[in-house]
């Protein structure tokens, strides 16, 4: 029962500084595209900006990030959440 249940979820993605808004903008599109054939619903995308690391990551002090929220059923994120971990930007 529980796994039927839909849940809002909250979703940061960080990109590499390099980025310009064009294609930050493709990228969150793609997100969502990706969100929307795995039955999400009520997505919103959120650009929060260029923002200082914590660390280091990849030798990257700075990135782009990007707030997607969403709706959907907890089995379907498993398959989202298997994509971005192939995705290395």
């Amino acid at each position: 029962l529980f796994m039927s249940k839909t849940i809002k979820y909250e979703m940061m993605i960080l990109l590499t500084e390099e980025f310009n808004d064009n294609e930050l903008k493709t990228w969150a599109f793609n997100y969502a595209k990706t969100l929307r054939k795995l039955n999400a619903s009520e997505i919103s995308v959120i650009s929060r900006g260029k923002r200082d690391l914590a660390y280091e990551i990849a030798n990257q002090k700075r990135g782009n990030f990007i707030q997607i929220n969403f709706s959907s059923i907890p089995k379907h994120i498993g398959n989202f959440s298997s994509s971005l971990k192939f995705d290395s930007n």
